[in-house]
C-alpha cells in the first residue's frame, strides 16, 4: 500500500518545520483583521462594545494579537488611548477592560486582529499601533505586508529614527509624520504613494477615521452601515452581518475613505494599478465561508471549487471511493462541492476538538503527534475498511498534513485519496500570507508524486490553476496567483523607497487639506 512506502523526500527546513515548539507553526496562518466605526457624539451604540463584537466575528483572520484604540473625538483634547495585548479577542478584552475603554464616551473606535506576517510575536506589535506626532495623535491598524518595509526602515535609521516594534506597520506612521508628506497637499495621499505591497489600513485620528486600500487591492475592505446611520468599514462582511449593519460596498483599491461627524467623503491616492492582484488565498482559505470577498460569497466560490476538483478527477470516476471526507474545518466546503458534484456520500468522520486553542508541545516526535490527535479526531467506525477521499483546501509544508493523514490510515481506512482545492503552492507570498520561504514549502521542486509519497496517502490530485480560477466572479487577470504562479504584480526583489504614482497622477488626486483638521491629512 501506498501509505507503507518509505517517506524519501528530504526534510524541509526545520526553522518553522517538523522542529517547530508550536503546532499552530506549522500549518498555514491567517492574516489580520482590521474594523473601524465613526459613531460620532449622539451615537445609540458603544464604539467599543461594535469593535469588540466585529473583531469577535473576524477572530478567524488572527489569533495573536488584539486591540481597540478609541478617540473622543475632540482635536487636541483627550486625544486617542487604547488597550492592545496577547491572545484571543475575549482573553485581551476582559469587562473590565472594555468598562475602562467606554468610560471616556468615545465617539469612534479602530481594532485589528493580529497574527504576525512581519515582524515577531511580541505584545509591542499588537495592533493598533498608537503614536504621537508632532501632529497629533494617531492608531493605525494594518492587514497585509509591504514589501519595501526593510528599505524605509533603513532609510529612517540612518536619519535617526527609532522604531518601537519590528512590524512593517510602523514605517507608516514614520512616514505620515515625515517633513516630506506634511508638506503635501494632502499627508496621507502622499504617505500611502510610497507604500509598496498589500495593504487594506484604518487609521485613527482625534477627529477622524481615514481607510485605506492599496491600488492592487491584494486585501479586502468594505464600508457599510449601522441601523443607526453610523458608518464603518471592516476586512469582511462577516463583521457587518454580526453588527446587524448593511453593506454599501467595498473600498475601491488606491481609494481613500473618511469616516467623521460630516458622515463619509472620499478620494483617490492612486489610480487601481492594472491588472490588479485580488488574492484568491482569501477565498481558498482566509476569509469566513458567511463573508462575501471580492464581491463574491466565500462558501459557494468554495463548493465551485470542490465541484471542479471532481471533474479534474478521472481516477475517482473509473473506481469510485466510499465517502468524502473534509478536513475540518476548512475542507468542509469543497468536500460539499466534490460530493454533489459526484454523488459520493458525504461523511464527517473527522471531528474538531473545538477546545484544544493554540497547543503549545516540546519538539519530540511523539508529543508532535499528540497534539494532532487532541485536535482532530478520526472515527475509526466511520472510516475502517473504506476508501475514503479527504478534501483539504491546501497543503503548505505538508508536515500536519502528514501526521493527519497517518491518523486516518490508523483509524482503519484501508485507502486514502487525498484532494487538494487548489493548486501546489511553489512560490513564497510576500502580501501577508505566512510562507515566505521557498524551503517550507513541499511543493517547490517537488513533483505531485513526490508529494504523494511523503505524504503517504494512495493518492494525490490538486485542482488546477485554470480550474480555480474558473470559479471566480473576476476575470483571471484581475487575481494574485504569485503563490502558485510566481507571476509577482511587483518586484519583490528590488523595492523602492519612491513614490509609485507619476506627479501628473499626484495633481489629479491631491486637494488642500479640509479647515479644521489637524494636519495629518484628509
Amino acid at each position: 500500500m501506498a501509505h507503507n512506502a518509505p517517506f524519501s523526500l528530504p526534510l524541509l527546513n526545520t526553522t518553522r518545520g517538523l522542529g517547530s515548539s508550536n503546532l499552530d507553526d506549522l500549518e498555514k496562518k491567517e492574516k489580520c483583521a482590521v474594523f473601524g466605526i465613526w459613531a460620532g457624539p449622539y451615537a445609540q451604540l458603544s464604539p467599543v462594545h461594535s469593535a469588540y463584537t466585529a473583531l469577535y466575528a473576524q477572530q478567524h483572520r488572527g489569533q495573536e494579537s488584539a486591540g481597540i484604540a478609541t478617540t473622543d473625538g475632540r482635536d487636541g483634547q483627550a486625544g486617542i488611548g487604547g488597550h492592545t495585548g496577547m491572545g484571543l479577542v475575549p482573553e485581551v478584552f476582559t469587562p473590565r477592560v472594555l468598562s475602562a475603554l467606554t468610560a471616556g464616551n468615545p465617539v469612534a473606535s479602530i481594532g485589528h486582529n493580529r497574527y504576525s506576517t512581519t515582524g515577531a510575536s511580541l505584545s509591542t506589535n499588537a495592533q493598533p499601533l498608537v503614536q504621537t506626532t508632532a501632529q497629533g495623535r494617531v492608531a493605525v491598524a494594518h492587514n497585509g505586508n509591504l514589501v519595501n518595509a526593510t528599505a524605509l526602515r533603513h532609510a529612517f535609521g540612518e536619519k535617526g529614527h527609532i522604531f518601537h516594534t519590528s512590524s512593517d506597520t510602523e514605517v507608516i506612521i514614520h512616514l505620515l509624520a515625515a517633513p516630506q508628506q506634511q508638506q503635501a497637499p494632502d499627508p496621507l495621499a502622499a504617505t500611502l504613494r510610497r507604500l509598496q505591497g498589500a495593504y487594506s489600513l484604518v487609521i485613527l485620528f482625534e477627529d477622524r477615521i481615514e481607510a485605506a486600500r492599496d491600488p492592487w487591492g491584494w486585501r479586502p475592505l468594505v464600508l457599510g452601515e449601522m441601523a443607526d446611520g453610523s458608518p464603518v468599514v471592516a476586512s469582511e462582511t462577516v463583521a457587518l452581518d454580526v453588527l446587524g449593519a448593511k453593506l454599501v460596498r467595498e473600498v475601491e483599491p488606491g481609494e481613500i475613505i473618511t469616516l467623521d461627524d460630516q458622515g463619509v467623503s472620499s478620494r483617490r491616492f492612486a489610480p487601481e494599478a492594472k491588472p490588479s492582484s485580488m488574492c484568491v488565498f482569501e477565498h481558498v482559505y482566509f476569509a469566513s465561508p458567511a463573508s462575501n470577498v471580492f464581491g463574491q460569497n466565500v462558501q459557494a466560490f468554495r463548493e465551485d471549487l470542490g465541484a471542479a476538483l471532481w471533474n479534474e478527477d478521472p481516477a475517482m470516476r473509473e473506481s469510485p471511493a466510499d465517502y468524502v471526507m473534509p478536513m475540518p474545518d476548512s475542507g468542509r466546503s469543497a468536500a460539499n462541492g466534490y460530493s454533489r458534484a459526484s454523488g459520493i456520500p458525504y461523511r464527517e468522520a473527522i471531528v474538531p476538538n473545538r477546545y484544544v486553542g493554540r497547543t503549545f508541545i516540546k519538539p519530540t516526535q511523539h508529543e508532535r503527534e499528540t497534539a494532532v490527535r487532541l485536535k482532530l479526531n478520526v472515527i475509526s467506525e466511520l472510516v475502517r475498511g473504506k476508501r475514503v477521499i479527504v478534501v483539504d483546501d491546501s497543503v503548505v509544508r505538508g508536515t500536519t498534513t502528514r501526521l493527519k493523514m497517518r491518523q486516518i490510515y490508523e483509524a482503519g481506512a484501508a485507502e486514502v485519496h487525498l484532494r487538494i482545492s487548489c493548486p501546489p503552492i511553489r512560490h513564497p507570498c510576500y502580501f501577508g500570507v505566512d510562507f515566505a520561504s521557498r524551503d517550507q514549502l513541499i511543493a517547490n521542486g517537488r513533483t505531485v508524486e513526490d508529494i504523494r509519497e511523503y505524504l503517504g496517502v494512495d493518492s494525490l490530485h490538486f485542482l488546477s490553476l485554470d480550474g480555480m480560477l474558473a470559479c471566480a466572479k473576476h476575470e483571471p487577470g484581475r487575481y494574485c496567483t504569485a503563490c502558485w504562479s510566481g507571476d509577482y504584480r511587483i518586484d519583490v526583489e528590488h523595492p523602492t523607497t519612491d513614490r509609485f504614482v507619476e506627479p501628473q497622477q499626484e495633481r489629479m488626486f491631491d486637494m488642500a487639506p479640509t479647515p479644521g483638521t489637524n494636519g495629518l491629512g484628509r
